[in-house]
């Protein structure tokens, strides 16, 4: 545990312009940015979940307001959009679960990306991607996203390596182009070691209510480890830019990874300004007209009498 008091996004975040990220060099049990044993206690899982809890109230404030805005002025309406990737039983579910799901499902938006259908194969890579983006006003969740097209067909080897190099560029174009357009992108990588993955896959198999989790595919990702960390380390040095940048949240430990995503949710939020939109009424106007209404003045079918 550390006492910094640098932010989740400092401490998480992937350099940017620098030499290739080594994701061997980070500790999938680590816990960057966890507070001091004095402030957490002997049981810092208790704490942190507690803590989610807490700070789920606050992003729940913050959605209210980016709703809120958009509601008002739909032309000028911000998204906020957190991507999430890992491994196999890296837990983007769990994590959706746990701290997107402290937000009203009103104003969310998840989408899942799995295999391409027929239909998205005979499009380019990002039309899927571009006909799932939230509305204005909506914080969006992506489990998985435009990088499976960096990962999966470079490790499998399903088109020309000039193919799949090309789409880094693209992906920063478009993702530049989502920031000009107000979408504010959160993209968060769930680091989980080999050995966890394992003892996680175990499990499913384990548990007969967990066997509609498990894909035998799995396993033959899995035996392709180290080139899918390769893939995930080139993507994230190569698509993290200043105003997209990649985090790395060590994910071993559930407890931390929901409490570093939660903050960097927190702080994202905090990043935009956000606050409720003025009235575009006369407030004390339509609190005389409230206070004066009377049952008697309405008419039958609930319209006020015209005086």
């Amino acid at each position: 545990m550390s006492g910094s008091k640098r932010s989740l996004r400092e401490l998480l975040r992937v350099p940017t312009g620098g030499r290739a990220l080594d994701l061997g060099a980070i500790q999938p049990r680590a816990t960057p940015g966890l507070p001091s044993a004095e402030v957490v206690g002997h049981e810092p899982k208790t704490w942190a979940r507690a803590r989610v809890a807490a700070i789920g109230a606050e992003l729940g404030r913050q959605q209210e307001m980016l709703f809120a805005s958009a509601k008002v002025d739909p032309g000028r309406g911000r998204r906020l959009l957190l991507v999430l990737q890992a491994m196999d039983a890296g837990g983007k579910d769990g994590t959706i679960r746990r701290v997107a799901g402290t937000m009203n499902p009103l104003g969310l938006h998840v989408r899942s990306f799995g295999r391409p259908t027929e239909e998205e194969r005979g499009h380019h890579f990002l039309w899927r991607i571009r006909r799932a983006l939230p509305a204005p006003g909506y914080v969006g969740v992506f489990n998985r996203s435009h990088y499976e097209d960096v990962l999966v067909p470079r490790v499998e080897s399903l088109v020309p390596e000039r193919t799949w190099r090309a789409r880094y560029d693209e992906i920063n174009e478009f993702e530049a182009e989502l920031a000009e357009g107000g979408v504010t992108l959160l993209k968060v990588f769930l680091h989980i070691s080999y050995e966890e993955q394992l003892e996680r896959l175990l499990r499913r198999l384990d548990d007969p209510r967990k066997h509609w989790k498990y894909e035998p595919a799995d396993v033959d990702t899995r035996a392709r480890w180290a080139d899918y960390q390769a893939a995930y380390a080139e993507a994230l040095t190569r698509c993290g830019t200043s105003r997209s940048p990649w985090f790395v949240v060590p994910a071993n430990r559930k407890w931390y990874r929901d409490w570093a995503v939660a903050n960097l949710l927190r702080e994202t939020f905090e990043g935009l300004g956000l606050s409720y939109p003025g009235p575009t009424f006369d407030v004390e106007r339509e609190r005389r007209r409230l206070v004066a209404q009377r049952p008697g003045q309405l008419r039958p079918g609930g319209a006020p009498k015209l005086s």
